[in-house]
């Protein structure tokens, strides 16, 4: 087994990072899935994703689970509020009983710097600017895993990122919280992401009361 890491968040949500150590049907004889995904590693992925989801809850009726025109997978019968991420040989997932979620995990690569445009705002933009060119990598990785988990806790879909998420300047640690501002038409809300910098890759969470839109 290659559980990476786990935190229980409260009695009634959970998540946990597995590293991908075991071959697809490892996790297909554990639970069935069907994917008709062909890619061998994006399936592997999927797969380790999907297999985390009972992990954490025993009970969780992965059979169940149907996707959203915006390509959200959920349950219909709101057993469980879920959340699914992967980067490279890693699978992420939360789970709660009770609370909205979303999750993502990012690899830190030089990569981040030819999206930055497409989701940092003009602020955010400034703030990054403040750091040596070193710690950008990582800082931009965290931003954009941020709004990944934020735009999953959304689940609607048809979001600008860099003007609909805005998060708030903070001093760069191995783990925190980020305080950001959520505004959809007439929807508004802050939102506090829990981070953690682990092993050249980010994590980012958020969890809330049930969406009331």
């Amino acid at each position: 087994m290659a559980l990476f890491f786990q935190q229980n968040i409260n009695q009634s949500s959970k998540l946990a990072i597995w590293k991908i150590e075991e071959t697809e049907l490892f996790f297909t004889e554990l639970v069935a899935i069907n994917t008709t995904i062909l890619h061998p590693h994006k399936r592997l992925q999927h797969v380790a994703g999907r297999f985390l989801l009972p992990f954490l809850f025993a009970d969780f009726p992965h059979n169940a689970i149907e996707i959203t025109t915006t390509k959200k997978p959920f349950l219909p019968k709101a057993q469980y509020q879920f959340s699914i991420s992967h980067c490279g040989d890693f699978a992420a997932a939360i789970v709660s009983t009770n609370q909205a979620v979303g999750i993502d995990i990012e690899l830190i690569t030089e990569r981040v710097h030819k999206i930055k445009h497409k989701y940092l705002h003009a602020v955010e933009q400034a703030f990054v600017n403040d750091y040596t060119i070193e710690k950008q990598t990582a800082l931009l990785t965290l931003l954009w895993s941020a709004k990944e988990a934020m735009f999953k806790w959304w689940g609607r879909g048809d979001i600008d990122f860099s003007e609909a998420m805005q998060i708030q300047s903070f001093e760069l640690k191995e783990s925190g919280v980020l305080h950001a501002r959520f505004k959809k038409d007439n929807f508004e809300t802050a939102l506090e992401l829990n981070y953690q910098m682990i092993d050249q890759m980010s994590l980012v969470w958020v969890i809330t009361a049930p969406h009331i839109f």
